[in-house]
Formats: structure tokens, sequence, C-alpha cells
């Protein structure tokens, strides 16, 4: 009986959450992105939500990943620790840092390092 009653209490918390992730980053979806639940541990009151599509490549999605931890903890009491992760190799999304991943930012008329680059031809200016 009790099972009934906290898994019943485990899908409305998983419904406040979607409702939490649709409601607060609709920018997700309109630039491409999917947010899902990929895990949710109601006792120990953590959530993993992995972002897709778009998010994968993108580069404010650590931005976007530090505004749903910040966020979802102060308006669902029941979660104290969100993990996110995108396509990207799982980072944590840390704002400002890829997660320790040896992907850099390059600029434009900056030169790579590696000679053996395929990253394309240059761009004309």
């Amino acid at each position: 009986m009790s099972t009934q009653s906290e898994d019943g209490g485990e899908d409305e918390l998983r419904e406040r959450i979607s409702n939490f992730l649709r409601r607060n980053f609709p920018q997700i979806q309109m630039h491409g992105g999917s947010a899902a639940i990929q895990n949710l541990d109601r006792e120990e009151g953590s959530v993993t939500i992995m972002l897709g599509g778009a998010c994968s490549g993108c580069g404010i999605s650590p931005m976007t990943i530090q505004a749903i931890k910040s966020r979802m903890t102060k308006e669902i009491p029941e979660i104290n620790t969100v993990h996110a992760e995108t396509g990207m190799g799982g980072s944590e999304g840390m704002a400002g840092g890829a997660g320790g991943g040896s992907m850099s930012p390059s600029f434009p008329g900056e030169s790579s390092s590696s000679s053996d680059s395929d990253e394309g031809p240059e761009a004309p200016f």
C-alpha cells in the first residue's frame, strides 16, 4: 500500500519536474534542443536531466544547465541535487567550463597548434 503512494508521489514529482522544464526553459525547444528526466531518486532528492538535440553542441548549454540547477532546487523543495548532462560526454555543465573535456573554443584568425586540422577551409576574412 505504501509503495503505491510512493510510486504515485514519484510520478507526480516527475510531472512537476517536466512542467518546470517546459515552463522555465521554452528556449531549449525553440532552439531545437530537448530536456528529459534521465533518473529520479526521490529518497536522495536528486534528479538527472539529459539535454539533447541542439543542446549537445551548444556553447551556452553550460549556462542553461546552471540555471536549471539553481532554479529547480529553489522551486521544487523535494529536489536537493540536480545533475545535468548533454550528449557531449556527460559534463556536469558548470558555468565557464566544459567539464574537463579537451575541447577549447576557437576564435577567428586563431591558428590551431595541429597541422593536421580537420576543421575545413579557412574563412576568407
